[in-house]
């Protein structure tokens, strides 16, 4: 081949692996062997049991991709819960994750599997510093008022 060619060449993408295991191999682990997969915090977390309210948002993304027809994204499912981890059976879902005013909508992708929710819907607005005002320090004593 001449270097043009190699340049043109398709580009292989990184297929994601967690811990050697592929996505499809990701989405029919059962649940015990998700937990050897998991890091210790969320080990501890499905080792002590799933409350009502985890499992009954897991069933409405069920609902929701169920409900699609091919190559079509799930009607967003929105939740409070920002600490519930994200699991492989979440792959392609969108979720409405609550920040404590407004419903972040979040697409599930395979990287996103140990987080949690909350973790993609941030709570506070990053500051934007701008110009010192009136008593910030001795260096900005004068700064006009009008």
């Amino acid at each position: 081949m001449n270097p043009i060619e190699q340049t043109i060449k398709k580009r292989k993408f990184k297929k994601f692996t967690l811990r050697g295991l592929g996505v499809e191999d990701l989405i029919e682990l059962s649940s015990k062997d998700l937990i050897k997969i998991l890091n210790a915090r969320g080990r501890r977390k499905f080792t002590r049991g799933l409350q009502q309210k985890p499992i009954t948002f897991i069933q409405k993304l069920r609902q929701a991709k169920k409900s699609i027809a091919l190559h079509e994204k799930p009607r967003p499912v929105g939740t409070h819960l920002r600490n519930m981890l994200i699991v492989p059976e979440m792959i392609g879902n969108l979720v409405g994750v609550y920040n404590g005013k407004a419903f972040n909508q979040i697409e599930i992708r395979p990287e996103m599997i140990g987080h949690y929710l909350g973790e993609f819907s941030i709570t506070y607005k990053p500051v934007k510093h701008g110009r010192p005002g009136v008593g910030a320090s001795s260096s900005s004593k004068f700064v006009p008022l009008k």
